[in-house]
């Protein structure tokens, strides 16, 4: 299992188009093959930033995604409403409690 974080931070101004279009396309992302969780994060000291916490089957899954037709879209519509160049992690669970 790979978790992916990607955090963002956007404009103001542009807060309100992005989370319309996150409302649009976040059911496509969930049912793409190998993901198994999706969840947006707003940040409680700055409603600017925002992170996507997904989990995936595998590598692959997430590279596949990534190389779709529907992530060109996602990104493509998110990355022209940010204020600071987005940051991004894959982790894997080293414990559970």
């Amino acid at each position: 299992m790979l978790t992916r974080i990607v955090k963002m931070e956007f404009h103001p101004e542009n807060i309100s188009e992005f989370k319309t279009n996150f409302e649009q396309v976040k059911h496509k992302i969930r049912a793409f093959k190998g993901c198994k969780k999706l969840m947006l994060l707003q940040d409680d000291a700055n409603p600017s930033i925002f992170f996507t916490y997904s989990q995936w089957e595998n590598p692959e899954s997430l590279e596949n995604y990534r190389n779709s037709a529907l992530f060109l879209e996602v990104w493509s519509n998110t990355k022209k409403l940010f204020r600071s160049k987005a940051q991004a992690w894959s982790t894997s669970v080293i414990h559970t409690l």
